[in-house]
């Protein structure tokens, strides 16, 4: 009568082995994964301007902070530079995505953004060109954006918003606020999407300020609660120096325990002398 055999156990060497291999597959792909970030958070340190433009009675200043756990990073940017008619162009956004290609698209975006402004005096423009771009690239990522252009002698300060969570504002008077001006749809989603644009001025001291998502929105904390706590903040240190602002803005940031990387733009604005 024929037995059927019991298989063989295991031995402690073929266990050892495969603990071996995969133990060393694991590390490979470990190793893999840090070289993308490292290569993305290279990215993200090169492609954000070293030094932001600033005018008598006008200073800037911005931060940037990776996500809690160091690994979501790339998607964020902040931008500020000299247009040729002497304005000052500002502008903030978040790719959706947070690795070494959200990096790249990043970068494309604030040059081409750049470009852009360089030539068109309308943020609408701007915003309206640049999202065309970005279609005709054919990317499967979009980004959202706010784009704001300053005129230093008039004080007049006009934006367009594509998608992008609001920005925060407070005055050496008392008044604060969230801005809840209309905006168009997150750049690369629709072609021809127009933006309509806002305009304030910016004659009484104080501070304007620019946030991603990263900012006011944390695992206990919704963007409407986290919005209305920079506020505040921004409220209590209105006539602080443009630094320390950031400073402050960003470490709020950190303290909500931020799960997205985090980008700061903080524009402090003097009260504008009179005719002299």
């Amino acid at each position: 009568m024929n037995r059927r055999r019991t298989p063989r156990s295991a031995s402690a060497e073929d266990l050892l082995s495969t603990l071996q291999h995969l133990t060393a597959r694991a590390r490979q792909e470990v190793e893999l994964h840090q070289a993308r970030v490292d290569l993305a958070q290279a990215l993200q340190r090169n492609m954000l301007p070293a030094t932001l433009p600033a005018f008598p009675g006008l200073r800037t200043a911005a931060r940037y902070a990776p996500a809690r756990d160091g690994l979501d990073i790339g998607g964020d940017w902040y931008d500020g530079f000299l247009l040729p008619d002497g304005s000052l162009g500002l502008s903030i956004g978040d790719v959706q995505g947070h690795d070494v290609e959200a990096a790249a698209f990043m970068g494309q975006i604030r040059i081409a953004m750049r470009a852009i402004a360089s030539s068109a005096s309308d943020p609408a423009e701007v915003m309206g060109r640049t999202n065309d771009l970005i279609i005709s690239m054919n990317s499967t990522l979009f980004a959202t954006c706010s784009f704001l252009r300053l005129d230093p002698s008039s004080r007049e300060l006009r934006s367009a918003r594509a998608g992008h969570v609001a920005s925060v504002w407070a005055t050496s008077d008392g008044r604060s606020g969230i801005t809840a001006d209309a905006g168009g749809l997150p750049l690369g989603i629709e072609p021809h999407e127009r933006y309509p644009v806002a305009t304030r001025d910016l004659n009484v001291a104080g501070a304007f300020v620019l946030l991603t998502d990263g900012v006011i929105e944390g695992p206990s904390l919704a963007i409407d609660d986290g919005l209305d706590r920079i506020r505040r903040l921004v409220s209590a240190h209105a006539l602080a120096d443009a630094e320390e602002l950031a400073d402050e803005v960003l470490r709020a940031a950190v303290l909500t325990g931020h799960e997205d990387d985090a980008a700061v733009l903080v524009l402090r604005h003097d009260a504008q002398a009179g005719p002299g």
